[in-house]
């Protein structure tokens, strides 16, 4: 893989490029006039990121299973001919090298990488396609026997419980059953990342991330059930007073405890800073909550709000935030909200269902005096920035499972649909599919796995982490958009999974934050020497 590294190292340079031409641009205008170009090259620093975890990937295996440098040299055609010629920030949105002046740049990277770009890899992603027909996957081991028998354990259990039943929770607008539910929490997928201290697992956001792809290849409500523990644990076990993580820390890890997270308004999605929603201590040093909440996933079954509220209401934008842990008894079908000063309607969605979508009124709700995250006022949006790292990285995991999901059922339905005398699989069209499918799919994956292992190891990496979401969002929607291309119309029948896979792959460049914002957030970060 020699002349991968040579690759590599011209893709680096034209990185390198890239960014010292937005820094002279941001020397002279502010970020927000120059998008088109800053996230841009968001891009490209995020396509040559994940390249660089590609090869890592595929060096790592040491070359013992061929598809692994077969996907490798598409993954790098691919990447460097995006560079070159057009980079897709959107369905409609192409960075071209000439929108950040890289005329000059990506002539010299296309000279440099002449030879992939000239050849002709139609043979390869055939090869691709056929071993994939035969059963063959590349290579997936992390090299550790305990997570590999983690990826395996979930792999069974989301092959048993969550599959087969999936479909028709969607179809029927059901919440995953209780019963699936306490599976789950028997696993410990409530408490992963949880100290052992108080209940949970204590393991890394490497092991989050193997939990949550595999739980979300069988449904993203699945795998995001998960994710509002994971907001929750981290707000508490970083900021919480010892008496909060005492409360709450051990009932989240083992599933007794179902929270959810309840920040956003009808009118302030991204810009937490106007927030309006109010909080205030009366007589008794309880906070009496006012105001009105949107998307808030899982509502009406969970036990606790960690809500973000004003409770100082002459501090300016993110000042005057506080985060307060709210408990409530759980709803049920026809009393979704029985705590006094509370109340909400369902928010019908085309997909991600499984724990519904609420909009919320709070009306004089009233929370504990101690419900303050840490005892400290005025630091609710700092304690909820730091677990921005962790909640975009899971949700990278949770792209990583829809992209697998819509790459195994396009290959299902290709092997086993004939027309003109011979499955579809074998007509290069849809052979293609199914080889740069597993491409994406393989590239986000590292990409995430990259970001995870930057979280355990101490550093800030809210830039890698927005680099993982960024591509794998993208991923699982061009994975499902493939694959219900594979189905031709029967795709767009409701009776068939790839109907719901599409609708659950849209979501994921929206929440936890929107693609415009993680390139918004690689590339500031990036030009300022973050990381």
């Amino acid at each position: 893989m020699a002349d991968l590294r040579e690759v590599l190292a011209a893709a680096q340079a034209y990185r390198a490029a890239a960014e010292a031409a937005l820094a002279e641009r941001l020397a002279h205008a502010p970020i927000d006039r120059e998008q088109r170009a800053a996230h841009g090259f968001a891009w490209v620093a995020t396509t040559v990121a994940a390249l660089e975890a590609a090869l890592i990937w595929c060096e790592s295996g040491q070359y013992s299973n061929p598809l692994d440098a077969r996907i490798a040299t598409l993954a790098f055609a691919e990447g460097i001919g995006q560079l070159v010629g057009g980079l897709p920030m959107g369905q409609n949105e192409i960075f071209r090298p000439a929108d950040l002046g890289l005329g000059a740049a990506a002539r010299a990277l296309s000279d440099a990488c002449a030879d992939l770009l000239d050849a002709d890899h139609a043979a390869t992603r055939a090869d691709v396609a056929s071993a994939l027909a035969d059963g063959h996957w590349p290579s997936e081991t992390l090299h550790d026997a305990d997570l590999d028998s983690i990826r395996d354990q979930y792999r069974r259990f989301t092959d048993a419980e969550i599959v087969p039943h999936a479909h028709g929770w969607h179809l029927a607008n059901d919440l995953i059953a209780d019963a699936t539910v306490q599976a789950m929490a028997g696993l410990g997928t409530f408490g992963v990342c949880i100290p052992e201290a108080f209940g949970g697992l204590g393991l890394s956001k490497l092991v989050m991330c193997i939990v949550t792809e595999e739980l979300s290849r069988g449904w993203i409500g699945a795998g995001s059930l998960g994710t509002r523990s994971e907001i929750a644990g981290e707000l508490i076990a970083m900021g919480g007073t010892d008496a909060q993580k005492a409360e709450w820390l051990p009932r989240i890890a083992s599933g007794e405890i179902l929270p959810t997270a309840v920040f956003t308004e009808p009118d302030v999605g991204s810009d937490l800073g106007s927030l309006q929603t109010r909080a205030r201590q009366n007589a008794n040093g309880e906070w009496v909550i006012d105001g009105a909440k949107n998307w808030i996933t899982h509502a009406a079954r969970s036990d606790l709000m960690t809500l973000l509220a004003r409770t100082l209401p002459d501090a300016k934008d993110y000042a005057g935030l506080s985060m307060l842990l709210v408990p409530k008894p759980r709803g049920t079908e026809t009393d979704p909200f029985p705590a006094p000063g509370m109340s909400g309607s369902e928010i019908k969605v085309l997909g991600y269902r499984g724990m519904r979508e609420y909009a919320l009124q709070f009306d004089a709700m009233s929370a504990p005096a101690g419900a303050l995250l840490g005892d400290e006022e005025g630091q609710g949006f700092k304690q909820l920035m730091r677990t921005f790292e962790g909640a975009r990285i899971q949700t990278a995991a949770r792209a990583v499972g829809v992209a697998r999901r819509a790459l195994e059922l396009g290959l299902d339905y290709a092997l086993n649909r004939k027309q003109f005398g011979k499955a579809i699989v074998h007509f290069p069209r849809v052979a293609d599919k199914l080889a740069m499918s597993l491409v994406d799919f393989v590239t986000a994956r590292e990409l995430s796995y990259a970001a995870a292992r930057a979280k355990d190891s101490g550093k800030r990496c809210d830039i890698e982490a927005g680099m993982a979401k960024l591509l794998a969002a993208r991923a699982a929607w061009s994975n499902a958009d493939a694959s219900l291309q594979i189905h031709g119309g029967n795709g767009y029948a409701l009776e068939y999974e790839i109907s719901r896979v599409l609708c659950d792959a849209r979501i994921l460049n929206i929440f936890e934050g929107a693609a415009e914002i993680q390139a918004q957030v690689i590339a500031r970060g990036l030009v300022g020497g973050r990381n």
